[in-house]
């Protein structure tokens, strides 16, 4: 039995903090796994809000969870928007309530064009969304990030990250990783549990 896949183990960090009823963000909805995760734990009751700079990535996720999640597909609102624009779409009645906010850099995976490829997580912005991420968060949410540094402009976000999570203060959130050492350039987790 080998060690679980950085997208499980994302999962698995958000299965043991999320439940129904509470908050939760995909903060990059691309093609809606995470959402779908987020969605079934947060339930009918529940909100998620997932954000996304392309329409296609919408109009896939919410495919997505209305097969997956039955009525918890009515917990979703999402949200045609750069993450770094989390704290002005995000109601602030949930401000410092969501029990958890998912990221998943690089691009829109099985993208139909060329064109839809070329759009990509920039570092900037993900450090915008990342820092908004800590406002939105409650005390013991989980903030999972995984990044991709084996595509062009992958390991320079990858690394910027890195050294955003690593400079963190322990008072604001306990920062880890989860990787395949022998494998550089293949995807990792990067997770933050808010103090």
């Amino acid at each position: 039995m080998g060690f679980v896949s950085v997208l499980a183990m994302a999962h698995k960090l958000v299965q043991d903090r999320v439940q129904p009823g509470d908050c939760a963000v995909d903060a990059t909805v691309g093609n809606g796994i995470d959402t779908s995760v987020l969605c079934n734990l947060t339930g009918p009751k529940g909100a998620v809000f997932g954000f996304d700079v392309q329409e296609t990535a919408l109009q896939t996720a919410e495919q997505r969870v209305r097969r997956e999640c039955g009525s918890a597909a009515q917990s979703l609102k999402l949200i045609l928007a750069s993450h770094e624009h989390m704290l002005q779409h995000l109601p602030a009645v949930y401000h410092g309530q969501a029990a958890a906010v998912m990221f998943n850099l690089g691009y829109l995976p099985n993208a139909d064009s060329e064109e839809t490829q070329r759009i990509i997580t920039e570092p900037q912005s993900t450090l915008t969304a990342l820092q908004a991420s800590l406002t939105v968060l409650r005390p013991r949410g989980v903030l999972t990030i995984v990044v991709y540094p084996g595509h062009a402009g992958g390991a320079e976000e990858a690394e910027a990250v890195l050294a955003w999570a690593a400079q963190l203060p322990s008072a604001t959130g306990q920062a880890m990783t989860y990787r395949m050492v022998q494998k550089p350039s293949a995807p990792y987790l990067i997770a933050v549990e808010r103090r």
